[in-house]
């Protein structure tokens, strides 16, 4: 399943929005911590592609059937922006470039790859019969990170 994303931030909320409606049809409730990890990754991933290509993207979503206990989340965003992502490094007092870093210690695993005249940024997370932490485990409020990006370069 696919969202087009239009060149706005405010697409990012709509993203969170469609996301966590998807959830619910494949049995993932929405205070489950691979959801809450989830949706933080949508508004990571959502975010760059707005606002540092300044072109549409498409965020795809491959959730498993409800009835699995044990299962693969992937989420892909596909821009229109050949530049690479690259890791930034940024100090303590720096409101952005925290995104890639963010997106490495959540998922568990993530890379991009050409597509077409540009990219796609992929993560996956594993669906697990034993809980895995949820962002509050890890100290992090996603409200704090909905505008944070990594930036392609």
């Amino acid at each position: 399943m696919q969202l087009e994303i239009r060149p706005d931030p405010a697409e990012v909320g709509r993203a969170r929005r469609w996301a966590r409606s998807r959830l619910a049809v494949c049995g993932i409730e929405v205070d489950e911590p691979l959801a809450e990890i989830l949706i933080l990754l949508v508004s990571e991933l959502v975010t760059n592609a707005v606002v540092h290509t300044g072109r549409p993207a498409v965020l795809r979503l491959s959730l498993p059937d409800a009835e699995v206990e044990s299962a693969t989340v992937r989420l892909e965003v596909a821009d229109r922006s050949g530049r690479a992502p690259v890791p930034r490094c940024v100090d303590g007092e720096a409101t952005g470039g925290r995104g890639l870093a963010l997106v490495d210690g959540l998922a568990d695993r993530w890379g991009w790859s050409p597509e077409g005249a540009g990219k796609s940024i992929w993560c996956e997370l594993d669906r697990c019969e034993q809980p895995r932490q949820s962002a509050e485990a890890y100290d992090i409020d996603a409200s704090t990170y909905e505008g944070f990006a990594f930036e392609a370069v």
